[in-house]
């Protein structure tokens, strides 16, 4: 159960709920989908070596910095900056801040399509809405969402326990469907469907995906700064992490089998990264004779899962960015906080630059190219920010006297540090391949737009990490000489 701190009035987060508030920012349905479209049969067996090698491991790293760091408000910006100094603090925020911006864009694109299937009952608003439209409608939606979060102080936590528990239920649904479709016989789309055929291939394609593994299964850091509003984060903050590590493997695993059940791998539609989640619950409906009933009870439950996935993202990376930064590189202006204890600019900042990067994204030929160059953008970007949580990892271990802690992973400091490199150097190899997983025919015009967007758009926002300590210092300087 949640309390109340006595002393603040405000109301304590349990275990459980964190979980569900990660849960959210980790995987989804749609994620699932994503890897899907890129390996096939083959997802399921990378999966299983994914979570083994790299997910339970980072949750786990996660797990012990929470607890290191249980009283800090900064997540992974604070861990940066008391292991490694506060320029190395503020870079680790202004990289967690603006690599995560092309997420909440595909998030809020994810929402606009997914009230797009809620009025069509089908994908044909595609035909309805051009580019500027989409664009037009994603800004619209984080402007609502900030009216909605600033009016609402205990809306994130209510948003993230609905939002993040009807996706887990309806997921597990749609597997347990899955296995009573096979009971009363049903044919299964993908042939063969064998121990070879989900077998992986480490070829070329396997390592361009990687960063899209990483893109689907990180995001437990942004929790991290409501470690501070746990009654024992310390000894709860982990707690969380071994639920969530859980719940994302069964997903993984199980969800990818029962899309094998109801796909052909070999032969899947070209817009699956955007619509295949309805088109799976679509499918199951006809297969059951129940019509449009899991559809339309998955665009419901999706509609839910991305306003609280965008509510999660939009304030744990405002707080992480600027909640313990080194206030001398960040302008006055974007430290206010509103009556709540929302940084309200640092909100607005976000809507404003999302919206630069959905317009310049909406010169693509189509709704679902902007789609798709904006979710294998954020396979490139963001692992590159993943790093820094082994990073921080490396130097508690390094140093464990000064870095105590309730919780530990792996006791062994020697292999603490080994499973640490493993999975910093496997991140960032990950973030290197992705620059060429594109989805559009390579050597097309699509193909080289769509590379000149993820340069521009990335030299646009990195730019803006440099200008902030520029305008910092000009404000000190200012004040000085008044």
């Amino acid at each position: 159960m949640d309390s109340f701190d006595t002393t603040h009035k405000r109301k304590m987060i349990s275990w459980p709920v964190l979980a569900l508030m990660d849960f959210v920012t980790v995987i989804g349905f749609d994620d699932i989908i994503y890897n899907f479209k890129n390996q096939g049969l083959a997802t399921i067996s990378e999966w299983i070596i994914m979570l083994a090698l790299y997910v339970v491991p980072y949750e786990m790293m996660v797990g012990q910095l929470g607890s290191t760091f249980s009283d800090t408000t900064g997540g992974l910006t604070s861990w940066i900056r008391h292991t490694s100094g506060d320029k190395m603090g503020y870079f680790m925020a202004w990289a967690g801040w603006v690599c995560a911006l092309p997420y909440l864009v595909d998030v809020a694109n994810s929402t606009v399509v997914s009230f797009g299937w809620l009025f069509a009952g089908n994908n044909s608003y595609e035909d309805k809405m051009n580019n500027w439209t989409f664009a037009l409608l994603t800004a619209v939606v984080f402007i609502i969402f900030i009216f909605f979060q600033h009016r609402f102080a205990n809306s994130l936590q209510i948003l993230s326990v609905i939002g993040g528990g009807a996706m887990f239920i309806i997921t597990v649904l749609y597997i347990i469907m899955t296995f009573a479709y096979l009971g009363k016989g049903g044919h299964i789309e993908t042939q063969p469907f064998n121990w070879r055929s989900i077998f992986p291939t480490f070829d070329t394609k396997f390592f361009t995906s990687l960063g899209l593994f990483i893109f689907a299964m990180d995001g437990a850091e942004f929790v991290a700064p409501y470690v501070t509003e746990m009654k024992n984060g310390a000894r709860d903050f982990p707690k969380a992490m071994i639920m969530l590590a859980v719940m994302t493997g069964f997903l993984t695993v199980f969800g990818s089998f029962a899309l094998g059940v109801f796909f052909n791998a070999h032969h899947l539609p070209d817009d699956l990264k955007m619509n295949g989640s309805y088109y799976a619950f679509e499918a199951m409906g006809k297969d059951f004779g129940l019509g449009k009933f899991f559809l339309y009870l998955f665009i419901v439950t999706q509609a839910l899962y991305m306003i609280a996935q965008l509510a999660m993202l939009v304030d744990g990376m405002s707080r992480e960015f600027l909640s313990d930064t080194a206030k001398k590189y960040l302008p006055k202006g974007l430290t206010k906080k509103d009556k709540n204890g929302l940084p309200i600019h640092g909100y607005w900042l976000t809507a404003l630059l999302c919206s630069f990067i959905m317009f310049s994204s909406a010169t693509l030929p189509n709704i679902n190219s902007i789609f798709n160059q904006l979710l294998n953008l954020n396979g490139i970007i963001d692992p590159f920010t993943t790093s820094f949580i082994f990073w921080a990892f490396i130097k508690i271990r390094e140093d464990q006297k000064k870095y105590p802690s309730s919780y530990v992973y792996i006791k062994n400091r020697r292999k603490a540090l080994v499973m640490g490199w493993w999975c910093f150097l496997l991140t960032l190899v990950a973030a290197f391949g992705s620059i060429f997983q594109v989805d559009a025919p390579t050597g097309s015009a699509e193909y080289y737009q769509t590379i000149f967007l993820n340069v521009f758009e990335s030299f646009v926002l990195l730019g803006l990490g440099l200008i902030l300590p520029l305008i910092a210092r000009w404000q000190r300087n200012h004040e000085n000489a008044e």
